[in-house]
């Protein structure tokens, strides 16, 4: 079994206040983003990876040696990647095939095989579980680690970052502000801060019609990591996602999404990516609320820009993503 060197750098990640771009947005209420890239492999999904590895080696599923297999929008993958490196697994991940090429090489990188799979598939009814049945069945000796519903994601989070959070405010956090991937970070930090604070805020951020696939346009410039909650079939919905927690949701499009990004960059120099835009969008609207004066806000920036940096695929094909080169690596 490895050392924990990797899971020691988890978490503990800083909330700085974005003074200078909430003067700018003309806000209202305090903003406060968490610093998630700074994670060992560069996004709040490392969280999630060592919760879920970890739960898997306490009770004794996980191998020395072993493959891990999932389904996956590349960052919950990319962590478990760089921890089944530390820890002497092997990986390998499904991804549709509008992911970004950033994404795919950073896997490809840590060692991981990738598979892709045409993002078509995901509109037909019945997809996800499906396409799941499949990662399954094509690794019968893998640990499959079930990120959308493996209860040791939520945990990770009611266990480090809604309490990271709360020492951090000193329970002064009034809104917190959030997407949803796999449901982990929005259902473990919201019931956190609500056992602590009933009346903390809860809130999410979900594309727009505009951003979504549809089987007019399949490939539609989308949000990564950032996924619908309202007015889909159960099926799209992580089962790890509590809408019980959640006290609204907001709507934005990817052109303000990566604008909000933009703006960051430029006036607190944080480079965030796309997801973090959508969520600043949210956390800008509530902000500017009359009730929300004098309020914290807490929005969660995911992951670095470096991982969005090359243009978006918006085309049709799917094949097995070529192994990088290990001598140039």
């Amino acid at each position: 079994m490895g050392t924990d060197n990797f899971a020691a750098l988890v978490g503990n990640t800083p909330l700085l206040p974005l003074q200078r771009f909430a003067d700018r947005q003309n806000l209202k209420a305090k903003l406060l983003a968490k610093i998630e890239y700074l994670n060992p492999a560069g996004s709040i999904k490392d969280r999630t990876a060592w919760g879920i590895v970890r739960d898997a080696e306490e009770r004794g599923l996980l191998k020395p040696g072993q493959l891990i297999v999932d389904l996956t929008s590349g960052n919950t993958g990319i962590g478990l990647a760089a921890i089944a490196a530390a820890r002497g697994y092997r990986s390998k991940f499904y991804l549709r095939n509008t992911i970004s090429e950033d994404k795919i090489r950073l896997l490809q990188q840590y060692g991981a095989e990738v598979v892709l799979i045409d993002n078509a598939v995901f509109l037909q009814a019945g997809a996800i579980h499906r396409i799941i049945e499949r990662v399954r069945r094509e690794n019968p000796d893998a640990y499959y680690t079930n990120q959308r519903g493996n209860p040791a994601n939520p945990r990770v989070h009611f266990e480090t970052t809604g309490p990271e959070i709360w020492r951090a405010t000193q329970g002064e956090v009034d809104i917190f502000v959030a997407a949803v991937g796999t449901g982990g970070t929005i259902s473990g930090t919201g019931r956190f801060l609500k056992e602590q604070k009933s009346d903390v805020e809860v809130v999410v951020v979900e594309p727009g019609a505009a951003s979504l696939p549809s089987v007019e346009n399949p490939y539609p410039d989308s949000i990564e990591g950032v996924h619908k909650v309202t007015e889909v079939e159960a099926d799209y919905l992580p089962d790890n996602f509590d809408p019980r927690v959640v006290d609204e949701v907001i709507v934005t499009e990817t052109a303000q999404a990566r604008h909000f990004a933009q703006m960051l960059a430029q006036e607190e120099g944080i480079l965030a990516g796309t997801s973090s835009g959508a969520v600043l969008y949210a956390a800008s609207e509530l902000g500017r609320r009359p009730e929300n004066a004098g309020k914290t806000i807490v929005a969660v920036i995911a992951d670095s820009g470096e991982r969005y940096l090359s243009p978006p695929k918006l085309g049709p094909g799917a094949e097995q993503a070529p192994a990088p080169d290990r001598a140039a690596a």
